[in-house]
């Protein structure tokens, strides 16, 4: 058939499954309905209809006619054939994102099924007018039964008017920003010499699923990373792979394979412009180097089944065998930091820095045959060196520790770090006296059995966590990156100290000392490098002669290791670290909205992400609400950010999801209801100078401080706590009766917060104590829950809970109020509210035996005014614990009885249940029962603050 030779005849589309219902046409026609006339008829005029892309050597297609089926062996062809890349690499750009996914149906996506058979028969003409009609138009039915035709071109329009959308945001955020001055800017520089390399965040839709994703490009593959600091990414590709780029509108744009393809949408023009030039700038790229071993394995942790293969010196590991087949990989691991063992028959382990993956095999030939072919690649990839292969034989060590390269053969030998050639001429320039540079494969005398085991131990994973504690993404360097930019970050690392985790007590050189001579009597080397990476002296000068060096002490203890660390640092300079950070301030209005772990910002409602924060990067959350003013603060090493709620509710909601993320272990939803502070800190307690990471919390007057392990300890700030700041140190001191701690924030900013919160929270307990007294922390307790979970259960406080359980939940609330947990189930809630009648019945005499008369004869008054006059005269006479109780309970009741219709507890059913706590013995009188529901359902009359004047009752707002 040519091209240029319409066909006779239009063959119906082949029937499917499915059938199109409440569709006449073909009866007015003699003819069935036929099936699935909406879906094939669509995708036959998308085939015959959509114009195809112009390719980059200027070849075009000419478009085929409305009513011309294009040939099956074209058809065939389009779909199987894989187009050599960049030579005939198409680029199409579109008005619209849909149009170009519209057009996408005759590329190697979306593949049209060709035709089992064409029929060359004979249509009479109702029956081609039929074929006509289910060709171009597509059949709907409207809202009010009428049978509707909307041609085919507007139906692919209504398409293309649906885009996808990144999600919307949901706070709006104020972030102000800090970085090192002029780091930042010499690093865009960098990027911009090389048209190439790329890096941004980007919203990336793989078929329906979205994802906000960091993407770099380094001139050979594409890669797609959860998060800036992840080693291991969520996609990757040679970009030999990719088939097809699409410019879109709205800052969109797509990257096709044979079979699959990406959409991307960056923030802004200027973005999505720098990465489609830098696409097509890798145009006459060499192929991605042929598999040595490929096949299929089971990985662990998760089990899955993936498909891998050996390329060059890396490991691809790709989802499945057709993402092989185009390309598109999961991750890539490099084998110059690998090493790999067996774990069993058929199983074995591949070791990096940063992960291990465990995989399986069907066979053990299978599994003997990869670890050969993966020993092969890393005894290829590395040079032998018996003091540098026992180095590396820490999966930390076989990295760079400042720019990350694979097999460093120098170390500094006082810092504990392996490092590059590159990053090793950086370390000389600060002088032997700061950094002791060292060859692995050179320096044979000074690498002593202690010295490697030193290195072999801890080495690059115990000072990362010394001196690299706090680098922020933007700043970490690479090692392709500019020798100034290498010496700058690395006397910031090490000179200057800007990213070090100081130790708590590095604001006194005297306890500083006096801790090391304690540590190195132990094993924990890592605290003794943090020691000294604060500031601590090995040699140093005393007028105690009872005092010995911190290396006597070692030497009497044994501590080999100790002493091996504290020789290479005898005499080294005493660092001078600056306390502060140079640093610029950028401020930023944003969207935010959160996602897991991860806090999403975009400069509009919905438009993509523009820079994302890594929620495990959190030092301190603070509510600063006021009045109708809904807001928390949020804070890091290098940001802090100002979010604004519409609402309380969306308010708390945010707080909740970052709290629970940042707090260590499980987190109950209830036991962090009414937080306004959380801060990591550093906890000492009395005289002692050993110090522990912790998490603290404050609410309702008071502080739990959460353990690593997940442990909790809770302390109550009233009257009798003293709180003394001490700004220089970024400490608050806390003293209780028995009991000292001392906090140590690694922000002034948490420090100074936390000061103002402790104080408030100690003038509110004492104001409350000597003005209203306070409700039973268990009976506030149950209050609070049924409030926040229970509203809607019907029968509230009718209906009984179970027996045993109630009394489980009364001893477990005397015990520990606030440890209790409570569920959030309809049966707890029963529970829950009969835990607190028998509380109130049994634990608590709210209005006294001996003032109960006084109510009776109140609640006897005729007059309402004079009734209500004399409820609040009785109040005043209460015991301040009894009238903030009474209060409580009673606009707990209005609250509860306002939701009538929904739990059926009306003020009188109410009143009919809590007569009984109130007056007990006299409960049965009918002027108590209607006291009782006057003082639910008048409760703002009754228990607001009211004055009298001259007969006259004056409200005190």
């Amino acid at each position: 058939m040519s091209v240029s030779d319409p066909p006779d005849i239009i063959p119906v589309p082949k029937p499917r499954s499915r059938y199109l219902r409440g569709v006449g046409v073909g009866e007015r026609n003699g003819l069935l309905p036929c099936p699935d006339v909406k879906a094939d008829t669509q995708t036959k005029s998308e085939e015959t209809d959509i114009k195809h892309e112009v390719s980059v050597d200027g070849s075009s297609r000419q478009l085929r006619s409305t009513s011309e089926l294009p040939d099956p062996q074209d058809v065939k062809t389009s779909c199987s054939e894989t187009l050599p890349w960049p030579e005939s690499l198409c680029i199409s750009t579109s008005s619209s994102p849909d149009a170009a996914r519209a057009a996408d149906v005759v590329s190697s996506d979306d593949c049209p099924a060709t035709p089992d058979s064409l029929s060359n028969d004979q249509h009479d003409s109702d029956k081609a007018s039929f074929t006509d009609q289910v060709m171009d138009v597509r059949t709907e039915i409207c809202t009010n039964g009428e049978i509707q035709q909307v041609p085919k071109s507007q139906d692919l329009q209504n398409k293309a008017d649906r885009p996808n959308k990144p999600r919307a945001a949901t706070i709006r955020v104020s972030r102000k920003k800090q970085t090192l001055s002029g780091q930042r800017q010499r690093a865009d520089v960098s990027h911009s010499e090389c048209a190439v390399a790329q890096s941004s965040w980007l919203d990336v839709w793989k078929g329906r699923k979205h994802n906000v994703l960091w993407a770099t490009l380094d001139g050979h593959a594409m890669s797609l990373w959860k998060k800036r600091t992840d080693k291991f990414t969520e996609y990757i590709f040679h970009v030999t792979s990719i088939t097809n780029i699409r410019e879109q509108d709205q800052g969109r744009f797509s990257i096709h394979f044979q079979k699959k393809h990406f959409e991307f949408m960056a923030h802004n023009e200027a973005v999505r412009q720098s990465w489609l030039m830098s696409l097509y700038a890798m145009r006459g790229r060499e192929p991605i180097t042929a598999p040595k071993q490929h096949g299929p394995l089971i990985m662990k942790d998760p089990r899955k089944k993936v498909y891998t293969a050996i390329r060059g010196y890396s490991l691809w590991i790709y989802s499945s065998k057709e993402d092989f087949s185009v390309g598109l990989g999961m991750m890539c691991v490099s084998m110059n930091i690998a090493s790999v063992k067996t774990t069993g028959r058929h199983s074995f382990s591949l070791i990096t820095p940063y992960r291990t993956f465990n995989f399986s095999a069907d066979s053990a030939k299978e599994t003997a045959v990869w670890l050969e072919r993966l020993n092969e690649v890393i005894r290829s990839a590395l040079s032998y060196s018996e003091v540098a292969h026992r180095l590396w034989s820490s999966p930390c060590n076989k990295v760079c520790a400042d720019c990350g390269a694979a097999n460093p053969e120098w170390a500094s030998v006082n810092l504990l770090v392996v490092i590059c050639e590159a990053c090793a001429g950086a370390h000389r320039s600060m002088s032997s006296n700061r950094s002791k540079v060292r060859g692995l494969k050179l320096d044979n005398k000074v690498w002593t059995e202690p010295l490697i085991q030193l290195f072999v131990l801890y080495g690059n994973k115990a000072a990362s966590r010394v001196w690299g504690h706090s680098i922020p993404p933007t700043e970490q360097i690479v090692p392709d990156v500019s020798p100034d930019q290498r010496l700058e970050f690395i006397l910031a690392k090490y000179h200057k100290g800007l990213y070090r985790k100081a130790h708590p007590l590095a604001t006194s050189q005297k306890l500083l000392d006096q801790r090391l001579r304690e540590v190195v009597c132990g094993p924990n080397v890592e605290e003794t490098l943090s020691l000294l990476c604060s500031g601590a002296r090995v040699s140093c000068s005393t007028t105690n002669p009872e005092l010995q060096s911190a290396i006597s002490e070692a030497e009497s203890a044994g501590q080999a290791l100790q002493t091996e660390l504290l020789r290479h640092n005898e005499f080294v300079e005493a660092p001078d670290f600056e306390q502060t950070r140079h640093s610029e301030e950028q401020i930023e209005e944003l969207h935010g909205k959160l996602d897991e772990e991860r806090f999403l910002f975009s400069q509009e409602n919905e438009s993509a992400a523009c820079d994302v924060l890594d929620l495990t990067e959190v030092i301190s959350v603070f509510d600063c609400s006021a009045g109708q003013t809904h807001e928390f603060e949020v804070l890091s090493l290098t940001d802090r950010l100002i979010c604004w709620a519409d609402g309380r509710d969306a308010l708390l909601s945010h707080m909740l999801h970052i709290m629970k993320i940042v707090l260590v272990g499980a987190v109950a939803d209830e036991d962090l209801l009414g937080v306004c502070a959380v801060s990591r800190a550093f906890i000492r307690e009395g005289a002692a100078l050993q110090c522990a990471e912790v998490w603290c919390t404050l609410q309702d007057g008071e502080m739990s401080i959460h353990t690593k392990h997940g442990c909790a300890d809770t302390v109550t700030l009233d009257s009798q706590t003293r709180c003394h700041l001490q700004r220089s140190e970024n400490c608050i001191l806390l003293e209780f009766p028995g009991r000292t701690l001392q906090m140590q924030f690694e922000l002034e900013h948490s420090c100074l917060q936390w000061h103002e919160l402790v104080q408030k929270a100690m003038c509110s307990s004492t104001d409350a104590q000597q003005r209203s007294g306070s409700v039973p922390c268990s009976v506030d307790r149950c209050i609070s829950h049924i409030t926040q979970y229970g509203l809607k259960v019907e029968g509230l406080y009718r209906r009984c809970g179970v027996a045993p359980q109630i009394s489980k939940l009364v001893d477990a609330l005397s015990v520990s109020p606030r440890g209790t947990r409570l569920e959030t189930d309809e049966l707890s809630i029963l529970d829950i509210s009969g835990a607190l009648k028998q509380i109130l019945r049994q634990s608590f005499e709210i209005i006294p035996n001996a003032h109960r008369p006084h109510w009776l004869k109140a609640a006897a008054l005729s007059n309402e005014e004079q009734r209500l006059q004399m409820y609040r005269k009785l109040l005043k006479q209460l015991p301040p614990d009894n009238h903030a109780t009474l209060a409580a309970l009673c606009g707990h009741l209005h609250t509860v009885q306002m939701h009538s219709q929904e739990n059926r507890m009306t003020a009188h059913n109410l009143a009919v249940i809590f007569v009984v706590t109130l007056f007990q013995e006299l409960a049965m009188n009918a002027a108590l029962m209607q006291l009782t529901k006057e003082l639910i359902v008048r409760h703002t009359e009754i228990f607001m603050n009211h004055v009298e004047t001259d007969g006259e009752i004056i409200t005190v707002l």
